[in-house]
């Protein structure tokens, strides 16, 4: 069975998108989202390519946009817009989302990466 929300909302000021599917309703932060995108980008080509995104502990939703009648495109202040979610998708992430923070926190620490974003980066432009 297809899971269709009945409800989203995002909200500006917590940057959580809220997804209600019927009874079932879910928080879904603007961090947790970007880092779990299902763009290629993240998640990679195939098995074993995902690469991890760190400092995106401040990083937004700028703008949702609807992919047909199954999805939703989320625009980041980062600049990251390729990941398509699905409805299926959505509900994944909120069905585990305790889970795939703690793995994401885990792999972030083996890496020696952070959430917050390097300041130490010198630009030349």
């Amino acid at each position: 069975m297809e899971n269709l929300p009945t409800k989203i909302k995002l909200h500006q000021q917590s940057q959580q998108l809220e997804l209600h599917f019927g009874d079932t309703h879910f928080l879904l932060s603007a961090e947790f989202l970007r880092v779990h995108s299902p763009s290629a980008e993240v998640k990679g080509h195939g098995p074993g390519q995902a690469v991890l995104q760190y400092g995106k502990k401040d990083v937004t939703i700028m703008r949702l946009e609807r992919a047909g009648n199954y999805a939703l495109k989320l625009v980041f202040s980062d600049g990251h817009d390729t990941g398509i979610y699905t409805w299926d998708y959505f509900f994944h992430l909120g069905s585990n989302q305790a889970q795939l923070w703690q793995d994401y926190l885990a792999a972030l620490h083996s890496a020696g990466k952070t959430r917050e974003k390097d300041t130490n980066i010198v630009k030349f432009v």
